[in-house]
């Protein structure tokens, strides 16, 4: 099996090449603003190392969301031009997948968080590995609250109140390995958001 999957959806940038058990991964921690800059050559980078090139992957994985609207754009249209230059399908992983991923074995009720502005979070909370409590968006206070009933947090960014922090890489890898059967035509992309752009929410 050979694929590329990359992460845009936060303040960091994450792109993963595996080929055929070897596996590549690259990881800009402060990327905000910048993704469509070095997201091209952070991906010929990757592949590089794998040994591998764009058309021999069976298929090109992205994280579809919840996280930052722009980053997420880039990710998804850089990955369906990949898709349809190369005929390929793609698989979509969602930020919260790529935190349970990583930390699945560390505690029996996980809450995967990520970072959703205006002092609030996105959340999912997982008991084991099946779903049990959102997708949400809760405020700070809540997450707090969630905690205090025997919730672990993990994020891929860092976050205060105790927050463990997820390997983003990492995550991607185990997500996409986990869903590698589920690979679907590209124009079946959609972004996974949570809430409008400021943008439209402020239109009139």
């Amino acid at each position: 099996m050979k694929f590329l999957a990359i992460d845009t959806s936060g303040k960091y940038l994450s792109v993963v090449a595996y080929n055929e058990g070897k596996t590549v991964k690259l990881f800009l921690e402060d990327c905000a603003m910048r993704h469509s800059v070095v997201l091209m050559e952070q991906i010929d980078e990757a592949f590089a190392r794998a040994q591998m090139s764009a058309r021999e992957c069976d298929f090109f994985a992205v994280v579809v969301g919840p996280g930052s609207f722009t980053g997420i754009r880039i990710g998804i249209s850089t990955i369906k031009g990949l898709c349809f230059a190369c005929e390929r399908p793609a698989i979509a992983v969602t930020s919260f997948e790529c935190v349970a991923y990583d930390g699945k074995e560390r505690a029996p009720r996980l809450l995967a968080l990520s970072d959703a502005g205006r002092g609030e979070l996105y959340a999912y909370g997982y008991e084991g590995t099946t779903a049990a409590l959102g997708p949400a968006i809760i405020p700070f206070a809540q997450a707090e609250a969630l905690v205090g009933e025997g919730w672990l947090p993990l994020s891929a960014e860092k976050i205060p109140f105790g927050c463990g922090q997820a390997d983003p890489c990492d995550g991607l890898l185990r997500a996409v390995l986990a869903k590698s059967e589920s690979a679907a035509p590209a124009s079946a992309l959609h972004a996974f958001y949570m809430r409008k752009s400021s943008a439209e929410e402020n239109r009139k």
